[in-house]
């Protein structure tokens, strides 16, 4: 498979977990975290270092932002039980 491709793909899939987790906010991190060993913040996380590779700097906050589709502390105030 040639390797934009590859990448337009996993690109793809990974928009559409995050449109799932956007969807499904009734499960919390600490769910996730349990049953699949990882969680938003572990996802924001893996997104900064994704970009810092890309010579991009993003802050925490801003990650989590792109995860989350809101201001983190907007979504647990929201969302977090």
């Amino acid at each position: 498979m040639d390797e934009s491709i590859q990448t337009k793909i996993e690109a793809a899939a990974f928009r559409q977990l995050l449109r799932h987790l956007g969807e499904h906010t009734e499960v919390q991190n600490i769910d996730l975290m349990n049953l699949a060993g990882f969680c938003r913040n572990c996802l924001s996380k893996w997104y900064r270092s994704a970009a810092t590779e890309q010579g991009v700097e993003i802050t925490d906050l801003d990650a989590r932002q792109a995860i989350y589709g809101m201001p983190y502390e907007d979504w647990k105030a929201l969302h977090q039980k």
